[in-house]
């Protein structure tokens, strides 16, 4: 049996929860042989997911949140390799549903992790992108690698999405970031437009309609300076909508090449090989809905899962909407889950399936 959720998010991480799945397999199936894989998208997660693959030392370092307010954050260390995940520095989780403020919220944190990085000796750095309190287009973290945003009186702009209305020029640093980046993303948004960063993400990290609408003609100021200036064309590109633009400024200002989180991470786990030879895959994370099924690391491995005529039990804090076809889901009804619960959960699951019943 292979094992391969993702993070449910609020409570536990993925290795915590393919941990605890793996636990009501054997539970229900003593003899079977079960594997873990448990599995990011690029947001929250990523590095869990990483160590519990491939390994690496963790390193904790101080740097600025979101508000401006210095937080606590790690990379994880693999040699010359660095994995990032941006949320550490700039994530939702970092402010109360009350304080997010998005006009003025920054990615100067994820700037400050990249130059750890490589003053560290790293020569490749994974970025993860997603669940982010920013709609700064990256410029956060742009400027804590040397980038300057002027207006048109040549003064520089505040941080923050809304500030980039005024955007006028763009001056980079006398000395680029080396070495290769990778830019998972765990949306295919581009920057702006109706399925843009603004208006899609926008409200859940605190932007009412006035906001939301300053920060969409923010980030197309930015897009048009960001051609005028860098010859670069981004407003389109899918994944540069990622955490708040956070896409295109990886892309500008890292030379980052954008991938969709998930399938990197599926390959990266080797998860269409094992599928070869596992009779039933577990999945799962805090909430699935229909936009699970929209690039997201869940609706992928079902995808893969079905393309190898692998059955799927699905093992969510709560699921909302139809099933896509060969899947069997089990929920928590909406609550939290802790690690004994998923492992209930996924142990009376195997013994509805073993027996015939559907669930």
């Amino acid at each position: 049996m292979a094992v391969a959720p993702t993070a449910f998010k609020g409570t536990l991480g993925p290795a915590s929860v393919a941990r605890a799945m793996a636990d009501g397999v054997t539970a229900a199936w003593p003899a079977a042989e079960t594997i873990r894989r448990p599995l990011s998208d690029g947001g929250n997660g990523l590095l869990e997911a990483w160590a519990d693959r491939r390994g690496g030392d963790l390193e904790e370092l101080e740097v600025t949140g979101p508000l401006g307010v210095s937080t606590r954050a790690h990379i994880l260390r693999s040699g010359s390799l660095v994995v990032i995940e941006s949320a550490e520095a700039c994530g939702l989780h970092l402010l109360p549903s009350k304080g997010r403020d998005p006009l003025h919220a920054t990615t100067r944190g994820v700037g400050e992790l990249l130059l750890a990085a490589v003053e560290g000796g790293a020569s490749e750095i994974v970025l993860g992108l997603g669940g982010s309190a920013t709609v700064d287009g990256g410029t956060g973290m742009a400027r804590a690698l040397g980038w300057r945003f002027m207006d048109d009186a040549d003064n520089e702009l505040p941080e923050g999405g809304g500030a980039l209305a005024k955007l006028d020029s763009i001056r980079p640093p006398e000395r680029t970031l080396e070495g290769r980046t990778v830019a998972l993303c765990d949306v295919a948004n581009p920057l702006v437009g109706p399925l843009g960063a603004a208006r899609v993400y926008g409200p859940q990290k605190g932007a009412s309609p006035g906001g939301v609408a300053l920060l969409e003609a923010a980030l197309g100021q930015l897009a048009q300076v960001l051609e005028e200036d860098l010859g670069l064309a981004l407003a389109n590109l899918a994944g540069a909508g990622a955490a708040g633009g956070l896409g295109a400024g990886a892309r500008a200002f890292l030379g980052a090449e954008l991938m969709p989180g998930a399938e990197w991470m599926i390959e990266q786990a080797g998860l269409p090989e094992l599928l070869m030879r596992t009779d039933l895959i577990v999945t799962g994370e805090g909430h699935f809905d229909a936009q699970s099924s929209m690039g997201k690391v869940t609706g992928r491995v079902i995808d893969i899962a079905r393309l190898a005529g692998v059955p799927v039990l699905l093992v969510c804090g709560r699921v909302d909407g139809p099933l896509p076809p060969g899947v069997e889901a089990i929920d928590g009804g909406g609550a939290l889950l802790e690690e004994a619960d998923i492992a209930r959960l996924t142990e009376g699951a195997c013994r509805g399936l073993a027996s015939g019943d559907r669930l």
